[in-house]
């Protein structure tokens, strides 16, 4: 039987760093920081080999991926003690694409997956927050609807901001739990209202739906646009990574960020990074608020967090990566994990890659 999905997790992973074309570049690195002992959410990789198979089989999945992959999710549930779709206990994933080479922006992710109207309760009881619990369900709602359904996530913003123009204030971190979970209602609705069904409750429609959003953008016009200006040929598939959340939007103890073993602007060999404390990923990406530096560079009141961030910063360098690197991070309630490692590049010694058009919103 041939084998699909590449698990990773508790100081141990099926891969390692010189499998990048088979596991994708972020598949890849995540195996080799989990070889390494470093902090790395559990999680799988279905490989490139499968995207491969899907267009030459008229967008169908091998026989044996789905056993693969819920036997991968049932140890990574074990490792993040929690069980996908369960109200108790939920077990919530994020959704990643993974090239062999990077190719920032131009594919699909979805975070907090397995949400739904039971297992956001749930979440809300198992960690005594109701605000966490259903500012992560709008933002499943949101980026599910865009990704994967098709909704303009435009559509979405106008309703936050309503909201926030009604309580007047200006940062989502200003509403309350009520106020979340009435958006979360009213995107839900906006979803039924533009498709004429309801917004999936089903955990593992989700999942395969967001596989399946991630395999697709891998010919959507703007990356095959990106692959045409940097000679990226087609045939060479993305793979998917599915891992464990771990989440920056748990209050003031809990941040996500980027950090870099250069800076990026000058070369110069120190520790760069960007952080927003109270947030997720997207929240970077979309400037949504304006991200704090590195800890080196400044003090805001990030002192509990210095160790973890130092700490990343030597063995990817020395065993995995090249000298110049670059990680993602996301720090809960102090504990910090790393959730992508790669080359990067600084502007000061090297061109940057040929952009193609920003996807349309």
């Amino acid at each position: 039987m041939s084998k699909w999905v590449y698990a990773f997790g508790d100081g141990k992973a099926e891969g390692e760093a010189g499998m990048r074309n088979l596991l994708g570049g972020k598949g890849a690195n995540l195996a080799e920081m989990s070889n390494l002992g470093l902090p790395v959410p559990p999680g799988l990789t279905i490989t490139t080999e499968v995207c491969t198979y899907y267009y030459a089989n008229k967008e169908n999945y091998p026989s044996e991926l789905k056993e693969q992959v819920d036997i991968a999710l049932r140890e990574v549930g074990y490792q993040a003690k929690g069980n996908f779709g369960d109200p108790e206990k939920p077990l919530l994933l994020s959704v990643r694409s993974g090239a062999r080479v990077s190719m920032p922006g131009m594919m699909d992710t979805v975070l907090n997956l397995g949400l739904n109207a039971a297992t956001a309760e749930g979440l809300a009881r198992l960690t005594g927050d109701e605000r966490f619990a259903y500012d992560s369900y709008r933002r499943f709602i949101q980026m599910y609807s865009d990704v994967v359904l098709g909704v303009d996530h435009a559509a979405f913003e106008e309703i936050l901001d309503d909201e926030k123009d009604a309580k007047g204030v200006e940062l989502d971190t200003d509403l309350s739990a009520d106020d979340l979970k009435r958006i979360a209602g009213l995107y839900k609705a906006r979803v039924q209202q533009e498709l004429g069904k309801p917004f999936p409750e089903d955990v593992q429609e989700q999942l395969w739906g967001a596989i399946g959003a991630v395999f697709g953008s891998w010919r959507s016009p703007r990356a095959n646009t990106y692959r045409r200006l940097n000679n990226i040929p087609e045939d060479w598939g993305t793979a998917v990574t599915v891992q464990a959340m771990v989440f920056g939007n748990r209050g003031e103890t809990s941040a996500t960020g980027v950090a870099f073993t250069r800076d990026p602007a000058t070369g110069e060999k120190l520790l760069y990074g960007e952080f927003l404390i109270n947030a997720q990923g997207e929240d970077v990406v979309a400037g949504i608020r304006t991200p704090s530096r590195s800890p080196r560079r400044c003090a805001n009141g990030w002192a509990s967090a210095r160790p973890a961030w130092k700490k990343p910063c030597h063995a990817p360098t020395r065993n995995c990566v090249p000298s110049a690197s670059s990680w993602n991070s996301t720090t809960a309630t102090c504990r910090t994990w790393n959730s992508r490692c790669r080359k990067a590049s600084c502007s000061c010694c090297r061109p940057a890659p040929a952009s193609a058009p920003p996807k349309p919103r």
